[in-house]
């Protein structure tokens, strides 16, 4: 588990040039995020989605440089514990890469701890989740079908015939292959067992946060996975592709063509996904087309999620809570986690519509 609190991103360690930037950009344009130029105090304590790490880290300091008397803590520690402990009461707001479950009693579970009152759920955070591996070969590229069959344990060394028949000419050694997945709930796991039940033959297994398949390594967290499959000759995985460092990544096979992943690639899967149906108002979980063929998009993403009450048993609570996530919602506040965090940023439309529900939070 990891915490993200301004106090501790403000240690002289962290005094960069990019982190200073950030600073001044929130101090000069207190208009641009509208309940983000209050004079907010105290701490906003959030958790969830590991995902979430670098953007929250950069929303953190571009909050400060409007809030210098607020903290933003932030626990790293998985989407399913997030959403666990929001409903439980130990958090403001929760980030989270799968949306509230209906069928499993998550959102009535907050509607309850909400007082009564649906709870917010809006898109924030829009990312790739890249295949990423530890093997000499440069450019590698892969159809779902053969994702699906090596993290299955179906394909098991890196000569394999489905993979050369994706890489035409390339010399593949014959190392063997280390599957690892997360070993926390986690939404990214949730939605990458999700492209692959739905955009394969290959994978028969429930989209789920816990990892459904046997075998593999599984590690805890976003950089758990990033660490092992760095240090495993041989290994794959799957992380948000922000965070993968200088890990190579795969090239998915969408249609006729491989696409890398990256943020344009992400935003265009957003643009033609339909929201899901039966969902209160106030929520805008989406439904993403895994199965898009469209050229220039990349399937395999998360929209990640930020989890808040309309209604909070304080004034204080309420409008701690509305100012932050109105920030990270801003125009401003979506750039800057483009440019700290590699994300997509939300389209206008879709933008404003999560600011307006946003808008609705209160005291009782």
């Amino acid at each position: 588990m990891k915490r993200t609190s301004f106090r501790s991103i403000a240690a002289p360690a962290i005094a960069t040039a990019a982190v200073l930037s950030l600073a001044a950009c929130g101090a000069s344009n207190e208009n641009a995020s509208g309940d983000a130029g209050a004079n907010i105090t105290g701490d906003i304590n959030g958790g969830g989605a590991s995902s979430q790490e670098k953007a929250q880290e950069a929303w953190a300091v571009g909050f400060q440089g409007k809030n210098a008397e607020a903290v933003v803590n932030y626990q790293s520690i998985g989407s399913g514990d997030g959403r666990k402990r929001f409903i439980e009461g130990g958090t403001l707001f929760a980030g989270t890469d799968s949306y509230l479950k209906d069928d499993e009693g998550e959102l009535s579970a907050a509607k309850e701890r909400c007082g009564g009152t649906d709870p917010i759920e809006v898109p924030a955070y829009i990312s790739p989740i890249a295949v990423i591996y530890n093997v000499d070969i440069e450019g590698l590229k892969l159809s779902g079908d053969t994702i699906a069959q090596i993290f299955d344990g179906k394909i098991k060394t890196w000569n394999d015939p489905a993979i050369a028949a994706d890489n035409e000419g390339v010399e593949l050694p014959s190392t063997k292959i280390t599957p690892v997945h997360r070993s926390d709930d986690s939404g990214t796991t949730k939605n990458f067992t999700d492209y692959l039940g739905k955009a394969t033959k290959s994978w028969s297994h429930e989209a789920e946060d816990a990892w459904p398949a046997k075998g593999g390594l599984g590690a805890e967290g976003t950089s758990g996975v990033v660490s092992a499959v760095k240090n495993a000759k041989g290994a794959i995985g799957y992380a948000d592709a922000s965070q993968t460092g200088d890990l190579k990544q795969v090239a998915v096979k969408v249609g006729e063509s491989y696409v890398d992943p990256s943020a344009k690639a992400a935003a265009k899967v957003i643009a033609v996904s339909p929201r899901v149906e039966g969902r209160p108002d106030v929520d805008m979980a989406v439904d993403v087309d895994r199965t898009t063929t469209e050229e220039g998009t990349y399937p395999i993403i998360l929209a990640s999620y930020l989890v808040a009450c309309q209604q909070y048993d304080s004034a204080e609570d309420a409008e701690k809570t509305k100012a932050y996530l109105s920030y990270v919602l801003s125009e401003e506040g979506q750039d800057t986690a483009a440019k700290e965090a590699g994300s997509a940023q939300l389209d206008a439309e879709t933008r404003d519509a999560a600011l307006a529900i946003v808008d609705k939070i209160a005291a009782k």
